[in-house]
């Protein structure tokens, strides 16, 4: 079949998705849509392939952890074909708890990204489009609030991560599901997203009923706070050039007269600099530059920070990989 177009489509729903996603992908760029089946994704596809034609390819992850994911992708090869969108399902074994991915759904998550990561490779696309949207954003950023997160953390989801593109961020759910209606698609109903098993489905059946809710402003709030963390980004990128030594096998920061935040950040660009594999929790480094404030050696991802004088009356701190601990 021929690509959908604003025919098939409602026209005004098209032309607001080739708005969005100028600003995230060149014109002539190939996409690779993520579809998992349900309304979101399939609302995603259809959008894309509208605006896309050709240079829209489609692939769907199986990560096997339920019995009808199999079926699932299965239906998204179907529908794919009925419109000539290619399209690949993606599957392999889910890898083991390692680190900081304890959580399955963390697990999946990152499994997911490095399959569609690598079918882009393979199909030559320049952008991997996911269907996050406008209701997704507030629970991710009234998820984040409960667990106290930072700046970083509230930004909630980017519009861009790498070649990562989210367009749908300014689409309501409801939206999304009305052009999947409008096409006379029924997509598929995931269980998960309704499962009491789940931290976002508890909290969505709690936002669902919560009447004074504007999602609207709630993802404004979060795009002013991706700014922000995009500024602070900046500044410490420039500060760690003048306030910062690296080499092998230290590292030197001079945090005199530096707000909290950036000197906190800058010790963390220290420990990943002779530790790129170590991920300190925000509230550790917090802890860890309280420690150097107050004049106390610390170690941190096995990295030992000490308190030396500098020039004249400034502090420095400087940080060394900490020895082996003694074994009885």
């Amino acid at each position: 079949m021929p690509p959908t177009n604003a025919s098939e489509l409602n026209r005004d729903a098209t032309a607001r998705f080739a708005r969005d996603v100028a600003a995230l992908a060149a014109p002539d760029a190939r996409v690779l849509v993520a579809v998992s089946g349900g309304p979101d994704s399939v609302a995603l596809l259809l959008l894309a392939h509208a605006v896309f034609g050709e240079r829209c390819v489609a692939a769907t992850v199986d990560h096997g952890l339920r019995d009808e994911s199999g079926k699932e992708a299965r239906w998204v090869a179907r529908l794919c074909a009925t419109r000539g969108i290619p399209h690949a399902i993606l599957t392999g074994p889910l890898p083991d708890r390692a680190g900081r991915t304890a959580n399955l759904s963390a697990r999946a998550r990152l499994f997911r990204y490095a399959l569609l990561a690598a079918e882009a490779d393979r199909v030559g696309a320049d952008r991997i489009a996911t269907a996050h949207h406008a209701d997704d954003q507030v629970e991710t950023l009234v998820m984040r609030l409960n667990r106290g997160a930072g700046i970083a953390g509230l930004a909630g989801v980017r519009g861009s991560s790498g070649r990562v593109i989210r367009p749908l961020l300014g689409w309501r759910k409801a939206e999304l599901a009305a052009v999947v209606a409008e096409a006379g698609i029924v997509p598929v109903d995931d269980p998960s997203n309704v499962s009491d098993r789940f931290d976002r489905a508890r909290l969505r059946k709690a936002l669902a009923g919560t009447g004074w809710l504007d999602v609207d402003r709630w993802a404004m709030s979060a795009a002013a706070l991706a700014d922000a963390e995009e500024a602070i980004g900046w500044t410490v990128d420039r500060l760690a050039g003048d306030r910062c030594a690296f080499d092998e096998s230290s590292a030197t920061l001079r945090p005199d007269d530096l707000p909290f935040e950036l000197r906190r950040r800058l010790v963390e660009r220290c420990v990943r600099h002779l530790a790129p594999d170590a991920e300190p929790r925000g509230g550790a480094v917090a802890r860890a530059v309280q420690s150097l404030d107050a004049g106390r050696d610390v170690t941190i991802a096995g990295i030992s920070a000490k308190v030396q004088a500098g020039d004249s009356t400034a502090m420095l701190w400087r940080f060394s990989l900490a020895p082996p601990r003694r074994t009885a």
